[in-house]
C-alpha cells in the first residue's frame, strides 16, 4: 500500500474530508498547503474554560465523563483554531482494573498499591479494556459529535512508563526502584510490560474504533534509560503496539522525552510520525528520520515572552528546516499552566502563516 492510499483509506474512520486535512497530510508526508499545528497537553490549566471545568469537577471526574471530556478537548480547538484535537485524559487509568488505586494529589499522580516483587505483578488483573474503559471511548465519539471536521487523537501511555508509575508508585526524576526491580526481576518486568502492552493494544484498537482518527503514544520516562535498555524496555512494545494498529490505517505517533540517544533505533520503528522533544535540533531529527514525519519541538517556556519573539522564535525553528510536507508544528513538551494566552495565539498564527 502506498503512502498516498494510506492516507485517502483513513477517511472511513472519521469525517470524510479528514484524509484531505493539513494535519492527516502531513502525518503521511503529502502536505503542500499550510503547516498544521497543536499542542501537547492544549487541553489543560493554562486555558480559563478548562479552569473553570476544574472549578466544578475533579479530575478522575472530568477524565470519566464523556460530555466534561468532549468539552475540554474542543475549547481550545475553538479558541486557537488548533489543526488537531487529542482526547482530554490521563495515561494512568488504565491500570486501575488491574487492581491498583489511582489518587491526584499537588505532589502528582499517586498509584497504589506499588508492585514490589513477582507476586505482585502475578495478582494484576487482567480484565476486557472495551467495557471497563468505556468512559474513555464515550468521551471520542462525545468529541467528533462536537468537533467532527479535526482530526483527533486517541492516546496511551507507553508500558514502560506505566510500568514506571506502577512499580515506583509515584513520579521520580530517575526511578531508580524501577530499574532495580527489572535489573533483579527480568521475567517479572517481562510479565508486567506484557500486560500493560496487551492492555494498550486494545485501549488504542477501541479508541480507534470510536473514531479517533490518530493514536499517539506517551514515552515519558524512557529517557532514563540506556540505549539497549531502551530497546529491551521501551521500544520492544512500543513495535508491538504499532504493528496491531497498522491495518487500521490511522497515523501512529510517538513522542520520547529525551528522543536523542535511541532516534537511530526509532527511525527503523513501523509508524508515521515521530514527536521531538526542544532538547533536539529539528532539522537535525528531520534528517535521521526519512520516510518519517516529525512533530515539534519549541521549547514551552519560549511561550512565555511576548508574542513578538515567540513568533520569531517560531519562524527560526521552522525557516531550520528543508521540507515542510511532512512538519506539524508543536512544542518540544507539554505547555505550561501559566502560559500567556496572546503567546498561544502568536504560535499558531506565525506558524498558518509560514506557508499559506
Amino acid at each position: 500500500m502506498t503512502t498516498e492510499s494510506k492516507a485517502c483509506s483513513i477517511a472511513p474512520v472519521g469525517a470524510a474530508s479528514l484524509a484531505d486535512s493539513a494535519f492527516i497530510r502531513a502525518c503521511f508526508g503529502k502536505n503542500k498547503g499550510r503547516i498544521p499545528v497543536w499542542v501537547m497537553r492544549q487541553a489543560g490549566r493554562y486555558l480559563p474554560e478548562y479552569r473553570a471545568l476544574r472549578e466544578k469537577v475533579s479530575f478522575l471526574e472530568l477524565c470519566r465523563t464523556p460530555e466534561h471530556v468532549a468539552l475540554a478537548t474542543s475549547d481550545p480547538i475553538k479558541r486557537f483554531g488548533f489543526d488537531a484535537a487529542i482526547m482530554f485524559s490521563d495515561i494512568l487509568p488504565l491500570l486501575e482494573p488491574m487492581g491498583f488505586e489511582l489518587e491526584y494529589a499537588k505532589g502528582g499522580p499517586q498509584v497504589t498499591p506499588a508492585i514490589k516483587s513477582p507476586d505482585d505483578v502475578k495478582r494484576m488483573v487482567e480484565y476486557d479494556v472495551a467495557s471497563k474503559m468505556d468512559y474513555v471511548f464515550g468521551g471520542v465519539r462525545a468529541i467528533k459529535e462536537s468537533i467532527p471536521q479535526t482530526p483527533l487523537l486517541g492516546v496511551a501511555g507507553s508500558p514502560f512508563t506505566l510500568a514506571c508509575y506502577a512499580i515506583e508508585g509515584h513520579g521520580s526524576k530517575t526511578f531508580d526502584t524501577v530499574k532495580q526491580f527489572m535489573y533483579k526481576h527480568p521475567k517479572a518486568a517481562e510479565e508486567l510490560l506484557d500486560k500493560i502492552t496487551s492492555a494498550t493494544i486494545v485501549y488504542l484498537q477501541e479508541q480507534i474504533k470510536a473514531g479517533a482518527d490518530g493514536v499517539q503514544l506517551f514515552d515519558s520516562w524512557s529517557g532514563i534509560l540506556s540505549v539497549g535498555e531502551y530497546s529491551a524496555w521501551s521500544l520492544k512494545y512500543t513495535s508491538r503496539i504499532f504493528e496491531a494498529l497498522k491495518s487500521y490505517n490511522v497515523p501512529r505517533l510517538l513522542f520520547v522525552n529525551n528522543l536523542a540517544p535511541y532516534i537511530h533505533l526509532v527511525a527503523e520503528l513501523d509508524c508515521e510520525v515521530i514527536g521531538v522533544d526542544y532538547r533536539m535540533d529539528l532539522a537535525m531529527a528531520q534528517r535521521a528520520l526519512p520516510g518519517k514525519a516529525i512533530q515539534g519541538n519549541l521549547d514551552p517556556n519560549i511561550l512565555f515572552c511576548d508574542p513578538e519573539e515567540v513568533s520569531r522564535r517560531t519562524r527560526m525553528m521552522l525557516e531550520s528546516l528543508d521540507s515542510h510536507d511532512n512538519l506539524i508544528a508543536n512544542l518540544g513538551h507539554g505547555i505550561l499552566p501559566p502560559t500567556p494566552i496572546e503567546s498561544v495565539s502568536a504560535f499558531v498564527e506565525t506558524v498558518h502563516s509560514f506557508r499559506s
